[in-house]
């Protein structure tokens, strides 16, 4: 969270003491900014909403350790989903073409993990190895809410071969939801990674809205029934 979720922070949190019947104080409300802080907001939203609907626990007040708990498991359940993403695409696209997916965390893992035309290279019998690294190395940024800068597009390799000819290569293939796809290109302009640097450039940003808190949040990060390759 940034500091100027706090005040949104204090307020969720007092509404569901509240709701059990109990008071937060300086000293509580001090301990839980500092144990959730390096978690986005809607995600501790969401982490709490299971917490109340829990048929076992949640007829009890949470502790930290309870929310913590829940987006822990947040954490892997996102890091498989974006797994998905990029198994299906390899195997449907490929590593022909550029690829842009609409989570920008997926491209710092793969560029981490040696880049998309690295990724095509691997055997089937590699495949369950190379899950286990992209999955561990994503939660690892999600848990520590790191937003690490990344290359705008995936390099396939039909652009590497175009770019040492000097020819003009293709749009990239967007994958998963279009229009975050298209927000993962655009606002990788802001970013600064060495090395890379933006090949395409699309329509200005449509206002995407943010939900206050307590607003429900796919936690696939769709927003809208408009999908590109999935």
């Amino acid at each position: 969270m940034r500091v100027d979720d706090f005040q949104k922070f204090h307020d969720g949190i007092t509404g569901v003491m509240g709701f059990y019947g109990k008071s937060l104080s300086r000293f509580a409300l001090d301990v839980w900014w500092t144990a959730l802080r390096s978690h986005e907001l809607p995600a501790i939203i969401d982490a709490f909403n299971r917490h109340l609907a829990n048929p076992d626990s949640g007829q009890f007040a949470p502790k930290p350790a309870d929310i913590i708990r829940m987006l822990q498991g947040s954490t892997q359940d996102s890091a498989l989903r974006a797994w998905a993403k990029v198994d299906r695409a390899v195997r449907s696209v490929g590593t022909y073409c550029d690829v842009v997916f609409d989570d920008a965390l997926i491209h710092r893992v793969i560029q981490d993990m040696g880049g998309w035309i690295g990724l095509g290279t691997k055997s089937e019998a590699e495949w369950p190895f190379v899950a286990k690294e992209f999955e561990n190395r994503y939660r690892g940024f999600r848990s520590r809410n790191e937003r690490p800068p990344y290359a705008p597009v995936l390099t396939g390799i039909a652009t590497a071969h175009n770019e040492l000819k000097r020819f003009e290569s293709g749009k990239p293939v967007l994958i998963g939801n279009r229009q975050l796809a298209e927000r993962v290109l655009r606002e990788s302009a802001s970013q600064s990674m060495p090395g890379f640097s933006s090949l395409r450039h699309v329509e200005e940003k449509r206002d995407q809205g943010d939900e206050g808190v307590g607003g429900a949040l796919d936690s696939d990060g769709k927003s809208g029934n408009e999908q590109a390759t999935s």
